[in-house]
């Protein structure tokens, strides 16, 4: 089953801010061209998914010819990166792309940059009680109908389901609310447990293999919501007697895309976080370069806005028809 990639309205719209520009400032306190510096900050930023983002990211300050630098914790830490995110504000950068694991957590610190000057744009999770100029990143909602879909097709109309995710994220909440919402139109379908693997692939893998060893396990499909947990499913299934159990994953972990050639792994979910730390970047610069007064303003309910509130990059189907086409490189 291929998906087409959705291609959005707001997405094109940005792209043309971006092409005619905005009034330039005069204002001589603010970083200009190559002494501009920027920062993307996330957690786990060792992992592939994390490392295209920062690709795309100094793509975009390449050929800007500004500086650009990502920062965060090494693993799944949300006040780490909460305190990163403090650390960088000090330094008064041109502008912050940032992912926040934990969206409550982070709005104060946003909120306190915005009110500093500091340009702020959320990229893949979003913190949207915040301040924050604009989200960038998937439709979750819709990425999880997508799933959902196809989970349901897949299993028939029936079997129990195990989800495994990260809990108070807004980007995983939306895609399970996308999965649920199909899934409501299959009675026979059953959330058997929703395992929160706290950044951790060792805690998927020993949840899974705990299910795949009981006698009385009745588990049909294990849907991951994030990147991390189901190359660890698919090492605990492929030790196993479950060759009928379906997974469904997140994201292009180069694990995860073996899984799928070796028909452990049946599709994932695949995002564009490469776009995002490009065109995050891009609206970043420009609005640095733009003269724009506060930026401490409601901008999402403004229709002079000189940003979206909210950039849509899309997903991709990614299954064994596809998984060496869709992917040119890891």
């Amino acid at each position: 089953m291929l998906v087409p990639p959705r291609f959005s309205a707001s997405l094109l719209c940005s792209v043309l801010i971006l092409s005619c520009g905005c009034a330039r400032s005069q204002d001589s306190g603010q970083q200009r061209g190559s002494s501009a510096q920027y920062f993307l900050i996330s957690v786990n930023i060792q992992v592939p998914y994390w490392q295209t983002a920062g690709a795309g990211f100094k793509k975009a300050a390449s050929e800007l010819q500004v500086k650009a630098e990502v920062a965060g914790p090494s693993n799944y830490d949300p006040k780490a990166e909460e305190q990163e995110f403090s650390r960088v504000v000090k330094l008064k950068p041109a502008g912050i792309l940032v992912s926040p694991a934990d969206p409550e957590l982070m709005k104060p610190d946003i909120d306190a940059a915005i009110a500093a000057g500091i340009p702020v744009i959320t990229i893949d999770a979003d913190s949207p009680a915040s301040k924050r100029l604009s989200f960038i990143g998937t439709d979750n909602y819709e990425a999880g109908r997508v799933g959902g879909e196809f989970l349901s097709l897949a299993l028939k109309g029936k079997g129990n389901v195990v989800f495994f995710t990260l809990p108070g994220q807004t980007n995983l909440e939306g895609r399970f609310r996308g999965y649920m919402e199909i899934l409501a139109g299959y009675p026979h379908i059953t959330v058997q447990s929703v395992v929160d693997i706290k950044g951790d692939p060792r805690i998927a893998f020993d949840e899974a293999k705990k299910m795949i060893d009981s006698q009385k396990s009745t588990v049909d499909a294990f849907v991951c919501l994030e990147a991390l947990a189901c190359k660890a499913v698919a090492e605990a299934l492929s030790g196993g007697h479950a060759s009928n159990r379906l997974v469904i994953a997140m994201d292009t972990d180069p694990e995860t895309l073996d899984w799928i050639r070796k028909g452990r792994i049946q599709a994932t979910i695949a995002q564009r976080p490469f776009t995002m730390g490009f065109v995050g970047l891009k609206m970043l610069d420009e609005l640095n370069r733009s003269h724009l007064g506060s930026l401490d303003r409601a901008w999402a309910k403004d229709p002079l806005a000189p940003v979206p509130s909210f950039v849509d990059t899309g997903v991709i189907w990614i299954d064994k028809q596809n998984v060496d086409t869709s992917i040119r490189s890891q």
